[in-house]
């Protein structure tokens, strides 16, 4: 059989049960003898800081044993960012918005707008701060300092990812890492990525280091449960058909998609 190039495409919000069947591609694409070079061809404003690191774990040891290329799209900021670090080299349009290296962890309290709507809450809990992470009163200072400390352990990791990957002393990362996206043009000069280039000239990229004509790529995709394909319209995209875009929208509206975000 011919050798062929995979092209792996990622959109929407990283969470567990999106990145998933993504881990157990990626794994797949290991020992693949036919699949010679890989391009994750990644559009993502980043989502839950676990699904992230299992990203970009899986991203990496798929470049340990055959090159993985990262193209980002419309956006490769936050957790996105953090799964493209584990590529051999990172291309971006001049256009993308790429960064976002930083940590969030909203809490929404909504006791006040609840008792003005006449609604009586009752949280019966055992343990002092068990109701603080439930949305619906606002936190302590004790509890505020402890997510802060969540955060910045976690914001803390981010950066010793990016010093380790892009071959940078951490003091030199730690001013890029406020949570700010920046433009493709502006992370290359930043040293956040490699190159300029749409796909097409990725792919090609990929195709010279590799050998393989890029005419010989193959789009891959992770299989589909058939009651997802069916409620989905049956296309062979992620996010396809109504229920799916809905629950998307649904799902999207409640993780953070600027920065690296941390979940209960």
């Amino acid at each position: 059989m011919r050798e062929v190039l995979a092209h792996v495409p990622f959109r929407g919000t990283i969470r567990e049960r999106s990145v998933e069947p993504y881990l157990r591609l990626l794994k797949g694409l290991r020992s693949r003898g036919r699949v010679r070079g890989v391009l994750l061809d990644i559009s993502s404003g980043g989502g839950e800081s676990i699904a992230s690191m299992d990203l970009y774990l899986a991203v990496k040891r798929l470049d340990q044993v055959k090159p993985v290329f990262a193209s980002i799209g419309s956006i490769g900021a936050s957790g996105a960012y953090l799964a493209a670090l584990g590529a051999r080299r990172i291309f971006a349009y001049p256009e993308s918005e790429v960064g976002s290296i930083g940590v969030i962890f909203p809490h929404f309290a909504v006791r006040d707008l609840v008792r003005r709507l006449g609604i009586s809450v009752d949280l019966i809990h055992a343990g002092v701060h068990k109701d603080a992470y439930q949305g619906y009163r606002p936190l302590t200072d004790e509890e505020r300092v402890k997510l802060q400390a969540i955060a910045d352990e976690g914001h803390q990791v981010f950066v010793d990812v990016v010093a380790r990957e892009r071959k940078r002393p951490v003091d030199e990362v730690r001013p890029l890492a406020t949570g700010e996206f920046w433009t493709g043009s502006q992370a290359l000069r930043l040293g956040l990525v490699d190159a300029l280039a749409d796909r097409e000239l990725v792919l090609e990229e990929l195709s010279r280091l590799t050998g393989v004509p890029s005419r010989r790529t193959v789009r891959v995709l992770p299989p589909r449960p058939w009651l997802d394909r069916v409620l989905n319209g049956g296309q062979n995209e992620l996010g396809g058909g109504l229920l799916g875009r809905f629950r998307e929208s649904v799902e999207d509206a409640v993780l953070d998609v600027g920065a690296f975000s941390l979940r209960r």
